[in-house]
């Protein structure tokens, strides 16, 4: 049994350590302007004959190197020669690599992100303690709160990653760390809402652990999905919106049922929190490039 269990431990590490390395993507459209790449080029050969000892030492410290920066000044000029055009709308602002050119600083890529995750971080860290402090350690539902903590710490320490530097490692980890928080977030909401942390009566152990499995077996197949089939950002946008929406359903239909049964404002706390949560994703479901400059 232990050789078994160590078989199939290397078997999941290896193909972690593969994932890291596989995975399509699809270029986006300034990728393929000529004028960007006759621009990268030049720089590149200009500029790159003696390694990375023109950069600051703050970026070759976030591992820019003298291509990359030929590929973010780039973005930036051919960007800026666009806009300037007329008629402006003939020539809009276009993503290179995935992602808008937004300006970096101190060699973060997209420090308002970087800034945003970090607040939710804190937050995260917060809500951890004050569980802590008001649920005792008896508490059938403490540890499921307290691993919605947990992974949600290591989804936003993914995400100022990825957004400090944008790395095909960086991008694979904060997708996958995303997704685990969006799965968990339903699964502790079916949890919740259906005590299924419960060991009475005897139903309720048996469907905790079969809700437990199909949601295993969910993000397992998503991130195989991701990372063996297609890299592809607009399903896992979908999914993961989808998921969102189902535990957004579920947390305002018992709210809506807790308030009928109690009439106490208390209980619509979660509703009015899956309103700000809708807001919140609105914001990265509407992706725009303004405020780059």
């Amino acid at each position: 049994m232990n050789l078994g269990r160590r078989v199939n431990l290397s078997t999941i590490l290896g193909l972690i350590v593969l994932a890291i390395f596989v995975g399509q993507s699809t270029a986006s459209l300034g990728d393929h302007l000529p004028d960007f790449r006759e621009c990268v080029q030049v720089c590149k050969t200009e500029n790159c004959q003696n390694g990375n000892s023109v950069l600051p030492l703050h970026h070759r410290l976030l591992l820019w190197t003298c291509p990359a920066e030929c590929d973010y000044t780039c973005q930036h000029v051919i960007t800026d020669r666009r806009v300037s055009r007329d008629p402006p709308m003939l020539n809009p602002v276009v993503q290179y690599h995935g992602k808008w050119p937004f300006r970096r600083v101190l060699g973060m890529q997209e420090p308002f992100s970087v800034l945003f995750s970090f607040l939710n971080l804190a937050a995260h860290l917060h809500g951890m303690s004050r569980i802590q402090d008001s649920i005792p350690s008896w508490h059938s539902l403490r540890p499921y709160y307290m691993m919605f903590g947990y992974i949600g710490l290591s989804s936003w320490t993914f995400s100022m990653l990825f957004h400090t530097r944008d790395f095909p490692i960086t991008e694979k980890l904060d997708y996958w760390a995303a997704g685990a928080s969006v799965m968990y977030g339903l699964y502790l909401a079916v949890i919740r809402i259906l005590r299924l942390d419960l060991e009475t009566p005897q139903y309720r152990p048996t469907l905790r652990r079969l809700w437990t499995g199909i949601c295993i077996v969910l993000y397992i197949m998503h991130v195989c999905y991701l990372t063996f089939w297609s890299w592809d950002y607009t399903y896992n946008m979908a999914a993961n919106v989808v998921v969102g929406i189902i535990q957004n359903v579920l947390w305002t239909g018992f709210s809506i049922f807790r308030y009928q049964k109690y009439l106490k404002s208390w209980t619509a706390w979660p509703g009015m929190i899956v309103a700000w949560i809708i807001l919140a994703m609105s914001l990265e479901l509407l992706d725009f490039p303004h405020g780059m400059d």
